[in-house]
C-alpha cells in the first residue's frame, strides 16, 4: 500500500490535542526546576487486545504520520465523554476491526511517557468475539492482520512493530492468560 503524500508541515505551539505548559516544581531536597509537559487532558485512552480464539490476537495495520509509515499493533483510541473504559474499548473495536466483544477485562493502564506527558492508556482484553463494525475516523480502511500469541517473539522483532505500549499490552496478556499476571 502506498504512504500518504507529505505535502507540507508546519510547527504549532497549540493545536486541538497539544498543548504545554510549564511546572515550577521543589523537591523534598529543596531543589527547584522547571520542567515543561504537555497539559492534562481529555478522559484517557483505551487500547485493546482483541483475541479471536485461545491462541490468536487480532492486529490492525496503520499509518503513523509521526514515522511516515505504515506500524502493525492493536486497536485503539481515545475515551469519549460518558464512557466507560469497557464501551470505550468495544467501540474502537468496532470501528477498527470490524468485531465487538462480549467479554471485556481491563487488565492494567500504561503512560506513554510520564516525564513530559500525562496520557493513560488502559489495557483491555476482548474475548468472545462477534461481527459488528462501526463507522470510524479512519481515513482509510484498517487491514486486520492475524498472529498467533505463541509467535509474540517474531511478532516484536519486526520493523513494522515498534509502538511500545502495542507491545506491553500483548507481553500482559499473554502473562495474563497464563495464569502468571493477576488483576489490579
Amino acid at each position: 500500500m502506498p504512504k500518504p503524500i507529505i505535502h507540507a508541515t508546519r510547527e504549532i505551539e497549540r493545536s486541538r490535542f497539544l498543548r504545554l505548559e510549564q511546572v515550577d516544581l521543589e523537591f523534598s531536597n529543596g531543589a527547584r526546576r522547571t520542567f515543561e509537559r504537555m497539559r492534562p487532558g481529555g478522559l484517557g485512552a483505551v487500547i485493546i487486545v482483541p483475541m479471536l480464539d485461545a491462541e490468536t490476537v487480532l492486529l490492525v495495520r496503520e499509518y503513523g504520520v509521526g514515522l511516515d509509515r505504515y506500524e502493525l499493533g492493536l486497536p485503539k483510541g481515545r475515551l469519549d465523554p460518558g464512557e466507560t473504559v469497557e464501551e470505550g474499548a468495544d467501540r474502537e473495536l468496532k470501528e477498527e476491526v470490524g468485531y465487538g466483544a462480549r467479554r471485556l477485562t481491563p487488565l492494567h493502564q500504561l503512560s506513554l511517557s510520564p516525564s513530559y506527558m500525562s496520557h493513560i492508556a488502559h489495557v483491555v482484553l476482548a474475548q468472545e468475539l462477534y461481527p459488528e463494525r462501526l463507522p470510524g475516523d479512519e481515513p482509510e480502511p484498517l487491514e486486520v492482520v492475524p498472529w498467533k500469541l505463541a509467535d509474540l517473539h517474531t511478532l516484536v522483532a519486526r520493523d513494522d512493530v515498534t509502538e511500545g505500549r502495542s507491545i506491553a499490552a500483548l507481553f500482559m496478556v499473554r502473562e495474563y492468560l497464563a495464569g502468571r499476571m493477576p488483576l489490579p
